[in-house]
Parts: C-alpha cells; structure tokens; sequence
C-alpha cells in the first residue's frame, strides 16, 4: 500500500509526501485553514458516522458545527 495523504502537495518536503497511510502525520503538524478549506468558505468533514461543518465566517471565524 503506497497512497499519499490528499493533502500533501508538491511543494511539501519530500519525507513527508513520502508518508503512506500506515504512517500519519504527527498530532503537532498545523495545516493551515487556508489549504484546508481550499478557497471554499464552508467544507464538510465526515467523522465516524457524523458530518460536520466547518464554515469560515465574515469576521475571519472558523465554526464547526454538527
């Protein structure tokens, strides 16, 4: 099993585009909101068996909500 992480770019250093699923990035990594969202204002994150919202506000907020 070889996949890459989706949110790893080019751009990102080579030890970590090499990173599989077997071996997940460190709980201290940040991912900025920006990349995440993606140029969206709201995504959806499935967790389990729920899906929340995570919306970027007017007021430069983030808000997750069920």
């Amino acid at each position: 099993m070889n996949a890459q992480p989706t949110f790893l770019s080019r751009t990102e250093p080579m030890a970590l585009r090499e990173r599989t699923a077997l071996s997940p990035l460190p709980a201290e990594e940040i991912l900025s909101s920006e990349r995440l969202l993606n140029g969206r204002r709201e995504i959806l994150i499935s967790h389990g068996d729920r899906v929340y919202r995570l919306r970027h506000t007017s007021n430069d907020k983030l808000i997750l909500t069920k």
